[in-house]
This record gives C-alpha cells, sequence and structure tokens, in this order.
C-alpha cells in the first residue's frame, strides 16, 4: 500500500469537478479529515490560518504559516502551490488573491474554527458560505481498495490490544488504571495516537460513552471495553468487546448479552449493497426489543469510519441511503441497564460487492478473564 494509492493525486481533480457540479466557486480547508484527504498533509489545527483554497476552476493554493511550510511541503500530495504567511500579517487577503476573481458560494470545512469561519466572511462579504461536506462526503463515503487495507491494518492493530487484555483486566484494579496499561498498548501496536479508551465496569457499563474513573473493577463485574486509535496512514481503529472480570456474571446479564450477541452477527450477516441504513439498523435493534430489551438499546447500530472515528454512512432509522461496495462502519449494538451493568459488540466492516468482511476477526462471545 503505496501512499500515491492511499492518497492519490486525481482526488484534487475529483474535487474540483464535484465542487463545480454542486454550485460552488471553490472549496476553503482547514486543517482536518477533509484537507488531509485531498492532500495528505496532516495539518496542525492552531490560531494560525493553514487553508487549502481548492477553486472549482484553476490551480489550487495551500496558505500555511510560514514556519510550517517545511511540513506541508513533505506532505504527499501537497504539490500545489504553497503561499506562506509571517506572524503579525493578515493571512485572509491570501485567501482571496488566490481565488482569483469574485466568488459567490464557498464550502467551508465541516469542523472548520468559527474564527476562521468569521475571518473568510470578512474577507468574501459577498460569497454565501456553505459546507463542503455537501461535496467531500460524498467522494469519502466510498473506500477505495488502499483505504481499506489501511482499515484492515488499523483493526488488525486494535484486534492484538484485545487480545492482551487478560494482562490488565483483573478485579482489584482501577478503570483509569487498566485504561493506561491500555493507550500504551495501542500505540506499541502500531497507532500514532490514542483516540479513546472506555473502560466501564458493572454500573458504569450502561453509560455507553463513561471513560474511566477511579472505581474499582469488582469480582464478576461485567466491564464493556471500547478503544481506538489512529495509524500512521491517517486511518482509524475502533473495537469494542465486554469481558467478565473474574467469578460469575450476573444470572440476567448472561441472559442479554447471549441477545446482543445473537443480534450483532444478524447486522453483520444482514450487510450487503442495497441495504439501507434504517434496514442494517432494524437488523439489530429487532432482537434486541423482541427480546425486551428494546428501551435498553440507547444509540444507533453504527457510524461510517476512515479519516475520521465518525463520518457518513450512518446505521440508523430514517437513513434510506442504500449500502453500497466500499462503504466501511460500525456495527455496535448495546444494551444498557442504568446502575447495573451493561454490554457492547462493536466491529468495523466494510460492504463489499457480494456481502460483508468483517475488519475485527476476535471472538464476540463474552470473554471471561
Amino acid at each position: 500500500m503505496g501512499i500515491d494509492e492511499l492518497y492519490p493525486p486525481d482526488r484534487l481533480i475529483a474535487a474540483q469537478r464535484a465542487t463545480a457540479a454542486a454550485g460552488l466557486d471553490a472549496l476553503l480547508l482547514t486543517p482536518g479529515s477533509d484537507l488531509r484527504y485531498l492532500t495528505g498533509y496532516d495539518a496542525h489545527a492552531g490560531e494560525r490560518l493553514t487553508c487549502l483554497v481548492l477553486p472549482a476552476e484553476g490551480d489550487p493554493t495551500l496558505i500555511v504559516p510560514r514556519l510550517e511550510r517545511p511540513a506541508a511541503e513533505a506532505a504527499p500530495n501537497t504539490g500545489v502551490r504553497i503561499v506562506d504567511h509571517v506572524d503579525g500579517t493578515d493571512p485572509y487577503p491570501l485567501v482571496v488573491a488566490a481565488l482569483k476573481g469574485p466568488v459567490a458560494a464557498v464550502g467551508l470545512a465541516d469542523r472548520m474554527w468559527a474564527e476562521q469561519v468569521l475571518g473568510l466572511r470578512a474577507a468574501l462579504p459577498d460569497a454565501t458560505q456553505r459546507l463542503a461536506g455537501e461535496v467531500l462526503s460524498e467522494l469519502r463515503i466510498r473506500k477505495s481498495p488502499a483505504e481499506i487495507a489501511a482499515l484492515a491494518e488499523a483493526g488488525a492493530a486494535i484486534d492484538e490490544v484485545h487480545l492482551r487484555m487478560g494482562e490488565w483486566l483483573r478485579p482489584g484494579r482501577t478503570e483509569a488504571e487498566v485504561a493506561t496499561d491500555i493507550a500504551a498498548a495501542i500505540r506499541a501496536a502500531g497507532h500514532v495516537t490514542v483516540d479513546f479508551v472506555i473502560v466501564a465496569a458493572g454500573p458504569n457499563g450502561a453509560s455507553p460513552h463513561h471513560g474511566t474513573s477511579d472505581r474499582p473493577i469488582g469480582v464478576g463485574e461485567p466491564v464493556v471495553v471500547d478503544i481506538g486509535g489512529t495509524m500512521p496512514s491517517g486511518y482509524r481503529s475502533d473495537c469494542t468487546r465486554t469481558y467478565l472480570a473474574g467469578g460469575s456474571a450476573p444470572a440476567d446479564f448472561l441472559d442479554y448479552y447471549a441477545v446482543l450477541c445473537d443480534a450483532q452477527r444478524a447486522a453483520v450477516a444482514t450487510v450487503r449493497p442495497g441495504i439501507t441504513g434504517t434496514e442494517a439498523d432494524a437488523a439489530a435493534r429487532t432482537p434486541i426489543a423482541a427480546a425486551g430489551y428494546g428501551a435498553a438499546f440507547l444509540h444507533r447500530t453504527g457510524h461510517g469510519i476512515g479519516l475520521d472515528g465518525h463520518e457518513e454512512p450512518y446505521l440508523v432509522a430514517g437513513n434510506d441511503r442504500p449500502l453500497e461496495a466500499g462503504m466501511a462502519f460500525s456495527i455496535e449494538p448495546g444494551i444498557y441497564l442504568a446502575g447495573r451493568h451493561g454490554a457492547r459488540i462493536e466491529d468495523i466492516v466494510v460492504c463489499t460487492t457480494d456481502g460483508v468482511k468483517r475488519l475485527n476477526t476476535t471472538p464476540t462471545e463474552l470473554i471471561a478473564l
């Protein structure tokens, strides 16, 4: 998997065509996943303006702080014209100059800082501001073979960490202590950053986004471990398994974990081209509801993943867009009983031309340590 395969130069051309088709005169992209998708440049996000000016027609320009120019020049596909600015100067006129004429509408990076949105509004007072995601999400939603390979590499790396959980997760240790060991292992497995570590034992497992605490893990408590990071490629991992920390699990927990396990497998098996996000969500939600736990499944079944941890497509009721080959997303139903315990099982999968491929391959059964 070469860097040119992962960040091909023709993405800029495709983005320009899509920008014109959307009725936009240009995209203005500050640091984030859209900028990296188009150029390979993992730019530093700060108060100094970095902005890719991508006109619908004409040559793109990357505006960077002078002290960051070497990093921009070293990025895979920043073979675009680079213009730098020094501290103390106003960089926004450089954006106007790069546009080479009046513009009626521009697309801004979806997660651009507000101060930069307002700075561009002042510099381009006659231009309507829209979201660049209107253009780029459609390009990014279907992964190339190189992107799928990068996601598979990330999935294998996070699987390595889950396979080592018995080294750290045991009764008497706090969630935070276990999380510290997990974070080190995520890096050791090849990630360059640790994006999140959730270690949620006992009643904390009933909160899907709990994080960690100084609470010791009790004997026989179910523990939800949801972990992920970013690889050198820029692509992400995200995988959840539920563990039993010694002893015997509560009887009702074993009952609903069996329901959850079957539901997660059913949802994975449902994935194929033409199935909608609504249908994929229902494949997980229907058996859970039939078992009496519908109200305890608190969130959507899945989210897309790539250069962002959460991106299109979303597997949720109301999303009637059909899945297509190359779309990558999580399948992660959960059951959460407030004040008692909870469970979640999450795999990253890819929709293929004839079905589905799991990128996380560790067992989904309850893992007793």
